[in-house]
């Protein structure tokens, strides 16, 4: 007699644990998806991320007659603070160091902690753009009314002017936005 109505216990177990192992596995891949993109633009410069190179490296690059235009950005989130740039532009030799530098001021009466996040526009010119110093290498603590003046070392690579999609590029723009660091969530 062949017993259609009850469907084998091994069957249903073999499933069950495809479908659990399934789902831990998305579970695993939606923790590791923003580590992982964030890798993915650091050694791209997908999406208009810097590169972030030695000064050994950058000692390196040969320096350009040629010239590109840096605008300079900076926004705050929910911080008491004025962040601007020292100098809107400036006007750099592709492939030589230059320095821009960033103000930022606490207008509270307390330290605050923030962390920068930044990118480059046009995002195609973002592989090019080497930072070799950076106050967004690490969080920044303010005390009650301190100001900073906060310095990014960083060059244009040569290579911006053979790539068909950046040859054409007159103006790049950095552009900074600061956030609180949560201290709750980062232990610290």
């Amino acid at each position: 007699m062949n017993d259609v109505a009850n469907p084998k216990p091994k069957s249903n177990l073999k499933t069950g644990l495809m479908a659990g192992g399934l789902a831990v596995a998305m579970v695993g891949m939606g923790f590791a998806a923003v580590p992982l993109y964030r890798i993915f633009c650091q050694i791209t410069g997908f999406g208009g991320t810097t590169m972030r190179v030695s000064e050994a490296q950058a000692a390196t690059i040969p320096v350009s007659n040629k010239t590109i235009v840096v605008r300079f950005d900076a926004n705050q989130r929910d911080l008491p603070w004025d962040f601007r740039p020292e100098r809107p532009t400036d006007t750099v030799s592709i492939g030589a160091r230059d320095m821009s530098v960033y103000i930022a001021k606490n207008n509270s009466n307390q330290p605050v902690k923030g962390m920068a996040t930044f990118n480059v526009s046009p995002a195609q010119a973002g592989q090019y753009f080497n930072k070799v110093q950076c106050f967004c290498f690490t969080e920044q603590v303010l005390q009650p009314g301190q100001q900073v003046r906060m310095p990014v070392l960083y060059f244009v690579d040569p290579k911006i002017m053979t790539d068909p999609n950046t040859k054409d590029i007159e103006e790049i723009t950095l552009s900074y936005t600061f956030y609180p660091v949560d201290e709750t969530k980062t232990g610290s």
